[in-house]
């Protein structure tokens, strides 16, 4: 006999330059980051906390088991990249969410990019340091 089929949703989020693939299944509320416990690999709480923000805000915390691979960014990037990709991946299980998350804002995607370095300055926008004499 064959084992029983398990059914995944997924979803993608994206913040500056990480990107989270997030898989969801109904379980018993375990959340794995690049196969780490969350606690280990966000070991700031207020990382921890907006991971699990878009399960608060649907009462779904504790229902489904959560495994996240994450690249690029630092980690309050990828932790912004996981909100998202879990928000998506919570739209999907049940679209009578979308106007709580909407609400939120957990699926609108943060834009924000770093600026690029300019030549003939030290940075994006620094100048050097002027010099009369």
């Amino acid at each position: 006999m064959a084992a029983p089929k398990v059914t995944y949703t997924f979803g993608t989020g994206r913040r500056k330059t990480a990107v989270a693939r997030v898989r969801m299944k109904e379980g018993t509320g375990r959340i794995m980051v690049n196969r780490r416990e969350v606690q280990n690999y966000f070991p700031l709480i207020q990382e921890q906390e907006k991971i699990l923000a878009p399960l608060r805000a649907v009462n779904c915390e504790g229902k489904f088991d959560i495994f996240v691979n994450t690249d690029g960014g630092g980690i309050g990037a990828q932790a912004g990249a996981i909100s998202l990709g879990l928000a998506r991946a919570l739209l999907k299980v049940n679209p009578d969410n979308e106007p709580i998350l909407r609400e939120h804002k957990f699926l609108t995607r943060d834009s924000r990019q770093k600026e690029r370095k300019k030549y003939g300055r030290r940075g994006a926008r620094r100048g050097f340091q002027f010099s009369k004499r």
